[in-house]
């Protein structure tokens, strides 16, 4: 079954120093862009992360010091990225948690403007973990009925994770999903908001999940002591918890995301302000103005010899 696109999908996947999004840098990123039509466009990169590949990362994925130490760093090829997929919605296997996270972390350290309002974002590993939860190696067994070869490399798994969510498409037409609320729908359609509607479980505000949507569609810190509180009230209950954030160990764009909410809430709170002095001096009596006396030469005697002048 071929995607059904209003625009291009991105499917990408990334090949890291480690999986901390706030420390850890890309070496390899694979990008197969598919347009309505079916046209695909691939685009395969290493890149140097500017730090050591740790020993355990390169013999999962294959890449050593030694193969990128004379690469350019991410931040020389920002803009090619970012132009190749800047018409396109984002999809890949458990991007919605790692990959998309940790590819705005690099464009944030690139100092390159790449927004991510207005898009779809499609993580196939989230339908898979719904409705058979296995891995991509067995998700491309299970739904493709072959191996994988080359797992674990970008381009590999990247093209493995195309082929996935078109088998899901067809495997899971019709197929009735209960949620844990009791609702029972028909999620795996070949649509991409849909689709998006249904990958994006925690529906989380920063990706990284520090900060989720709740059911009223507002944003919530979502660990710590403050887990489940809208943002809004723990601004204003405890202010400096936002400097707290913006100075810690949090991802660029979870601290990107608290500043625009931060900046919205003190725009709301300086209006409410405004508002509440306004009413209340709709409600105080007005003095009537009294005219000025016009100034005469009396008045101006009395004044010399007051100030003896």
């Amino acid at each position: 079954m071929e995607l059904q696109l209003k625009r291009p999908m991105a499917f990408f996947d990334l090949e890291t120093t480690g999986v901390n999004i706030a420390v850890d840098r890309i070496v390899e990123l694979s990008i197969l862009k598919i347009s309505p039509g079916g046209k695909e466009e691939v685009l395969t990169i290493k890149v140097n992360p500017e730090m050591p590949i740790p020993a355990e990362s390169s013999m999962f994925h294959g890449i050593y010091d030694e193969d990128v130490k004379n690469l350019p760093p991410f931040r020389e090829r920002a803009e090619e990225i970012k132009n190749f997929i800047e018409d396109a919605d984002l999809a890949g296997y458990n991007s919605n948690k790692f990959d998309v996270p940790m590819l705005m972390e690099e464009f944030l350290r690139a100092g390159v403007d790449f927004s991510l309002e207005g898009r779809a974002f499609v993580d196939v590993q989230n339908i898979f973990h719904q409705m058979e939860q296995r891995t991509l190696k067995a998700a491309y067994k299970f739904y493709c009925d072959a191996p994988l070869e080359n797992a674990h490399t970008a381009e590999a798994d990247v093209r493995a994770t195309y082929e996935v969510l078109k088998a899901q498409l067809s495997k899971y037409e019709g197929a009735i999903f209960e949620d844990k609320h009791g609702n029972v729908t028909t999620p795996v359609v070949n649509d991409v908001e849909a689709l998006h509607r249904f990958t994006n479980l925690s529906n989380p505000v920063d990706f990284a999940g520090r900060l989720v949507y709740d059911e009223d569609g507002d944003p919530c810190i979502n660990f710590g002591k403050h887990k489940g509180r809208k943002v809004v009230n723990v601004f204003d209950v405890e202010p400096s918890y936002y400097a707290w954030m913006q100075q810690g160990d949090f991802p660029l764009y979870t601290k990107k995301v608290l500043e625009k909410l931060w900046n919205a809430h003190r725009h709301t709170k300086k209006e409410q302000q405004q508002n509440s002095r306004v009413e209340v001096n709709k409600d105080r009596p007005h003095k009537e103005q009294v005219p000025a006396r016009p100034i005469t030469e009396d008045m101006l005697k009395q004044l010399q010899g007051k100030f003896g002048k």
